[in-house]
């Protein structure tokens, strides 16, 4: 059976290159006509992934393809997926987001947005430390597959596994979707400290207190711990805290400059917002979140955001 990605920006090209580099047949759809055709046509990757050559058993298409029955990974941002679901048949045998976040509209993550959307349909998501560059290569990657049914999640896994991109499932969807999400809102935290010129040892600070937040905020609702602990929780937080490849930590650091992000898709800044309202709903002392939030909504300037977490009281660890 055929595998098909809905979504050509970096990541979703990268799973196609990969999950197309043994053998198997993939389709990657492309909502820019243009690039699809000449992707197709040249055997290389587009303009949001360049420099790789596409497996013949890849095929680029503008059109979007029969889902009937078909493996859909969908690679559009998390703002986005509601609507795009929407658009989908819904005959598709599974949908698995690959995508991190909050639903700013609905508070949702994205299991819950393709069950909302799509009621009935196998829902999952792919979730990790993981950059598109590193998938695309061929070099070691591994992802959390969140499913609530965890014989849908063993049929992915053996379907969607390849030697260096290692799949390991979950039944833990709350806590996936809390792991992707929160940790990019840590990672601008992150960022800010190094673009306000606070030093590594400041950035450790941000990523071990930001930790204890994203496991404070996650039971609560619900989330396993150890799911926290592993790939889509500590994981993915490690590597989003320590590269400039991440969209997060660079936008970060233009906050922590006092400048705007340049990145046109950096999920933090949403769902810092959506956490902090449901953590104030939910009566949770977020601080770092919490401060977050503040700046990239405008109510906090950079300076007064770190004097404001300054002047905490310190308190046992």
């Amino acid at each position: 059976m055929s595998i098909v990605v809905l979504g050509g920006g970096a990541f979703g090209t990268s799973l196609a290159i990969a999950l197309s580099r043994d053998g198997q047949d993939v389709t990657l759809w492309m909502r820019d006509a243009h690039a699809a055709r000449d992707m197709q046509t040249t055997r290389t990757s587009g303009p949001r992934l360049a420099g790789y050559t596409l497996p013949q058993t890849l095929a680029v298409t503008p059109d979007l393809p029969d889902l009937a029955n078909r493996t859909c990974l969908i690679a559009v941002p998390t703002q986005h997926l509601a609507a795009f679901l929407r658009i989908l048949p819904d005959d598709a045998g599974a949908l698995v987001a690959c995508c991190k976040g909050i639903d700013r509209a609905t508070g949702l993550g994205p299991v819950a947005t393709i069950e909302a959307e799509k009621p009935g349909t196998q829902a999952a998501m792919l979730t990790g430390p993981s950059f598109a560059f590193d998938i695309a290569a061929g070099l070691p990657t591994a992802l959390v597959l969140a499913t609530r049914d965890d014989a849908t999640g063993q049929r992915l896994q053996d379907e969607l596994t390849r030697p260096t991109l290692r799949l390991y499932r979950s039944t833990d969807v709350i806590g996936a979707e809390l792991g992707g999400a929160l940790k990019n809102v840590i990672a601008l935290a992150a960022g800010m400290a190094i673009g306000a010129g606070l030093g590594d040892s400041a950035r450790a600070s941000v990523i071990a207190r930001g930790f204890g937040e994203m496991i404070r905020y996650a039971t609560a609702r619900s989330a396993r711990q150890e799911t926290l602990n592993g790939l889509s929780g500590l994981g993915d937080l490690v590597l989003t805290c320590t590269s400039e490849k991440s969209r997060n930590f660079t936008a970060g650091i233009a906050l922590g400059k006092g400048a705007a992000p340049t990145a046109n898709t950096v999920e933090g800044l949403a769902t810092a917002e959506a956490v902090a309202a449901e953590a104030r709903r939910m009566n949770l002392d977020l601080p770092l979140l919490a401060t977050v939030a503040a700046v990239v909504s405008g109510q906090l300037d950079i300076q007064r955001a770190i004097a404001t977490l300054l002047a905490r009281p310190v308190g046992k660890e």
